[in-house]
């Protein structure tokens, strides 16, 4: 499999998750990630909130029922351990392929000072290397920083401080790594990823429309997978603003959007790609907080309950 160009034909997977009666994200499915069997795990707010599926969508079990404030990130490394962040909860946890927590990071329920740089104010994401297992953390909704750590959870150093020059952050959302040199991260309210240094040296930054997720492709596609925020309210009903997955080179050359160019609940629509990941075989899955995202529309306020979550939490599109 090459990284993807804008030549590279992806189709959307209609239906894709099945899941099982009384199985539910709520409509908001905050995070994904692919494990080395191309299982597919999904943080989400529902019922179960670390919930697994196979390549085909088959719903194989829950975990963590109770344990978490609020999901939010999600990654697994080259064993096959999950790494958990709940930005609510102020705290990232390790947890082995089965469930038992290894360790956590933080105290559930505890914050350092708003925007005070320290460890954690609502933690939003983590990226791992693949051969040193270091550990990335965006931080977050309450804070404008990067927390590096030791595969056993020691802090090593953090960058980053509220701004708009280069290496400070106006919400990091979410993060990657790039190959092995390089991390990446969704510098969500300034509108661009910002790329640095293992060690947090600023290195490029990247406009882009809202980018709320960003992920790296598997194996040969180095490719990188943004999803991208809808507008503000004022903005809304504009074509082609968000609401969808923009798909760029390694350089930041951009390739292709899928989705778009309005959100919705069709097969080939995203409302919120709130976490994106891909499998080995170059598909791509998003998902969404289509709830939250529903309801923050003021055009949406005090409706009635619209049931979206099982239609548009969980989406994959394949690489044909």
């Amino acid at each position: 499999m090459a990284t993807a160009t804008s030549q590279t034909k992806f189709e959307p997977v209609a239906g894709w998750a099945k899941l099982p009666m009384g199985v539910t994200f709520r409509g908001d499915a905050t995070s994904i990630a692919v494990d080395s069997k191309d299982n597919v795990y999904v943080f989400n707010r529902g019922t179960e909130p670390i919930a697994v599926f196979d390549v085909d969508g088959n719903f194989l079990r829950g975990m963590g029922h109770g344990e978490f404030v609020r999901p939010h990130g999600i990654e697994i490394d080259s064993d096959d351990n999950l790494y958990l962040v709940d930005d609510d909860g102020h705290f990232v946890q390790k947890r082995s392929n089965e469930g038992e927590v290894l360790f956590t990071l933080g105290t559930k329920g505890e914050s350092c000072e708003w925007q005070s740089g320290g460890m954690f104010n609502r933690p939003t994401d983590i990226a791992i290397h693949q051969t040193t297992g270091e550990l990335f953390v965006s931080d977050g909704y309450g804070n404008s920083r990067i927390h590096k750590f030791d595969p056993d959870g020691k802090h090593i150093t953090s960058w980053g401080e509220p701004g708009t020059d280069p290496g400070q952050f106006s919400l990091p959302h979410n993060v990657s790594m790039m190959g092995t040199d390089k991390v990446i991260v969704a510098d969500r309210e300034n509108f661009r990823l910002q790329v640095f240094t293992t060690d947090g040296e600023f290195v490029e930054q990247i406009h882009i429309h809202h980018p709320m997720s960003v992920t790296q492709g598997k194996g040969d596609d180095a490719a990188l997978y943004v999803g991208e925020m809808i507008p503000p309210p004022v903005q809304q009903g504009v074509p082609n603003l968000g609401a969808m997955i923009a798909v760029l080179s390694p350089e930041g050359e951009f390739l292709q959007h899928l989705g778009g160019p309005l959100p919705g609940e069709g097969v080939d629509q995203f409302t919120a790609p709130h976490g994106v990941s891909t499998d080995s075989q170059g598909s791509v899955y998003a998902a969404e907080v289509a709830w939250t995202n529903y309801f923050s529309n003021p055009e949406n306020s005090g409706t009635e309950e619209k049931p979206l979550g099982e239609v548009v939490s969980l989406r994959k599109w394949r690489r044909v």
